[in-house]
């Protein structure tokens, strides 16, 4: 407004006889060549934090324990983070006793601290998807070992520098294992784990035989997620589009404006202007126009850049309380059967329609959802058909 109210304040200073040009320049705005792909990010350091609690039963290998095996019970408390979909790192603690055979009875407790760094090997490979029901996650950790209250170890021969045998000690394992998630809800899983952790020659104050000291354990629990396991998507491509686009309507508007302009100097050319009759008002209708929600290929999710359609229809109905609306869904016919298209168009209005219902509380009695699938192709251009069309009610 204060660039046309410039534009009206220089016509007035326009001689009758004169003639204004008017010269608009186009701007343009230098994009740089980007690569188009997702990017998730966990949005605040608050999100994608989970406890885990579990139990199960653990073995020691060692050189007394070589031909008969000692399995006990183990318990398991560890806290984590999920930095991107597809890496990781955890807090994990264990405790519990250990027996082993040589002789009489042996046995010893530990307690053990672990940092885990994890790796989602699903979201890796095929793709992030926050809804897949089994992950196969590997990791390795780092940690400590207090091991103590050792009892008939027989052939103990780690000493302190004094001369006694040991009867506790500290060690630093290396551990490597391998969890599978099983998804109950967003904010709950179900996990089965096997882990195998490495120590010294010493880890049941005997050292003999092998050099490597190995303490294996299979355990299951429920990790719980604090707000959900949730990432933000972001893709560079969609921002250079949109600054195209907001490109090419910045120079419409500057050659609205020209137009403008020429049109104000003739008309303040021809001064004074000759009388008029008075102009009788005329009532006129408006259009409503709708806007769509696009989708990727074979996908029905409503993405943070087409929630600003959803929002505007919403406003809509909102402003309008006796109106309904159709929500029609559609799919490109260059992928996938008719049969399949049908279902993927009615999973896309139907995803549209819960946006509305749930996070803008309009009652689904005002929508009428409907799916096109394949059959009809609104666009000529195919990729263009993966929508969800708005429209009134015939």
């Amino acid at each position: 407004m204060a660039a046309l109210g410039g534009v009206l304040m220089s016509a007035n200073d326009v001689n009758a006889q004169e003639t204004t040009g008017v010269v608009v320049e186009e701007s343009t705005f230098a994009v740089e060549q980007v690569q188009c792909k997702d990017i998730y990010t966990p949005g605040s350091w608050r999100d994608n934090w989970y406890i885990q609690l579990g139990a199960g039963m653990r073995t020691p290998i060692m050189e007394q324990g070589t031909k008969e095996r000692r399995i006990t019970a183990i318990y398991n408390i560890g806290v984590g983070r999920w930095i991107s979909p597809y890496l990781g790192f955890r807090f994990s603690a264990y405790y519990g006793s250990m027996h082993w055979q040589k002789g009489a009875m042996a046995s010893a407790r530990t307690a053990n601290l672990n940092v885990d760094f994890m790796w989602d090997m699903c979201n890796s490979i095929a793709g992030y998807n926050p809804s897949r029901p089994v992950s196969i996650i590997p990791y390795v950790g780092l940690g400590g070992t207090f091991v103590y209250n050792f009892r008939n170890v027989n052939g103990a021969n780690d000493y302190h520098e004094a001369g006694r045998i040991k009867h506790n000690q500290w060690m630093l394992p290396v551990s490597a294992g391998i969890q599978l998630r099983f998804r109950v809800s967003p904010y709950v899983d179900l996990f089965a784990e096997g882990r195998a952790m490495f120590y010294g020659d010493n880890y049941n104050n005997v050292v003999f035989d092998r050099p490597i000291d190995l303490d294996i354990s299979a355990t299951g629990g429920v990790i719980i997620h604090f707000t959900g396991s949730k990432f933000e998507r972001y893709n560079p491509c969609d921002y250079v589009n949109a600054l195209n686009q907001a490109n090419a309507q910045i120079n419409d508007l500057r050659g609205a404006l020209a137009t403008t302009s020429a049109a104000l100097a003739a008309a303040e050319a021809q001064l004074p202007c000759p009388e008029v009759p008075e102009a009788v008002e005329v009532e006129s209708t408006s259009t409503t126009l709708f806007p769509t929600v696009r989708f990727k290929i074979n996908s029905a999710y409503v993405s943070s850049e087409e929630m600003v359609n959803v929002y505007n229809i919403a406003e809509y109905l909102k402003a309008n309380p006796n109106a309904q609306i159709v929500v029609c869904g559609y799919a490109d016919k260059n992928t996938g059967t008719s049969a399949y298209n049908m279902k993927l168009s009615q999973r896309r209005a139907q995803a549209v329609a819960d946006i509305l219902t749930g996070d803008y509380g309009i009652s689904a009695d005002r929508l009428i959802l409907q799916a096109e699938g394949s059959d009809t192709q609104v666009y000529p251009t195919n990729d263009w058909n993966r929508i969800v069309i708005f429209a009134a009610p015939e």
